[in-house]
């Protein structure tokens, strides 16, 4: 298969271009500079005839000439309420583009469309599912519902969304910045107030169900698809060893959100996913955040010391 991927540089774009490739297909990716599509290069599995970077902003016409003979699109450029805008273009963009070069006997191009669990919202005592009706998401991403329904719905593409919840491992995702409070303020404090819980998703098994959706996409079309761990960890639990392994005595704090994202960050989405398991057979195999702190904290070191050195 031919898979254009936007963001490919990014947290969730990158891992899932890696799979792609791992999985014998010929990858097309996006990224805004020279720089960020010579470091894609850096990688060993990268550095073949199937993964080709394009530098250019992702509303560009560069992209256009691959259309006739791709398989699949995959947004991947993330973002807050900033984005939708961008998310809106882009995929009316792809849609255009579609019906004009590709050959009228083709069949409709799959555009798979990477939203996120906040569009739930904050809820410590109900549990939601792919399938949950939407009805009071987190402010920050209060917009993304509507274009979700975009996607499935359009008339020219072959609509899939996923939700991932919050990312762990590689260099942090969204727990970057309390790893950094940790090692470099030397405190470990988190928005929001005790007792909730994470949904959890680690980069490399999100990256899995890119592929499935990719190589299913004639099951997946029109549906939404949640990714999330089988098991949601304790917060008290994480930031506590946390602050352990940080030498810190186990001691954190919560703190007052400051701001639309804090607020989102803050929130409990008791996510229970069902349907990549049960139409395209996925299963999360790394090891949870809390169990491989240890690990993760590390990493995310390891990646701000070769950052500096760089």
């Amino acid at each position: 298969m031919k898979v254009l991927i936007f963001g490919a540089s990014g947290f969730i774009g990158f891992p899932a271009a890696q799979a792609l490739v791992r999985a014998g297909h010929i990858v097309y990716g996006q990224t805004r500079s020279q720089a960020k599509a010579q470091l894609l290069k850096t990688e060993e599995s990268m550095i073949d005839s199937t993964f080709i970077p394009i530098v250019c902003e992702p509303d560009s016409d560069a992209w256009h000439s691959l259309l006739p003979t791709l398989d699949a699109v995959i947004e991947a450029l993330g973002g807050a309420a900033t984005k939708q805008v961008v998310a809106a273009s882009v995929r009316e963009a792809v849609a255009s583009a579609a019906q004009q070069f590709r050959p009228s006997h083709a069949p409709k191009l799959t555009y798979i469309y990477t939203s996120g669990c906040w569009v739930h919202g904050d809820n410590r005592s109900e549990i939601v599912t792919d399938t949950t009706p939407i009805t009071k998401p987190v402010d920050l991403v209060a917009w993304r519902p509507d274009q979700e329904q975009a996607v499935i719905k359009h008339p020219a593409l072959n609509g899939i969304v996923v939700r991932p919840v919050m990312l762990y491992g590689k260099s942090g995702s969204i727990f970057t910045s309390v790893f950094k409070r940790a090692s470099e303020d030397r405190k470990v404090t988190w928005p929001g107030t005790p007792g909730g819980k994470l949904s959890l998703v680690h980069a490399d098994d999100l990256a899995d169900l890119y592929v499935r959706m990719t190589e299913c996409a004639a099951i997946a079309g029109g549906k939404i698809f949640d990714a999330g761990n089988d098991v949601l960890e304790d917060l008290d639990a994480f930031l506590r060893k946390l602050s352990q392994i940080a030498g810190l005595e186990g001691k954190y704090e919560y703190v007052k959100p400051t701001n639309a994202f804090e607020v989102a960050v803050s929130a409990t989405v008791l996510a229970r996913p069902y349907l990549g398991r049960a139409l395209l057979g996925w299963q999360p195999k790394k090891i949870g955040l809390t169990d491989g702190l240890e690990i993760y904290y590390e990493s995310y070191l390891a990646s701000m010391a070769e950052t500096k050195n760089n």
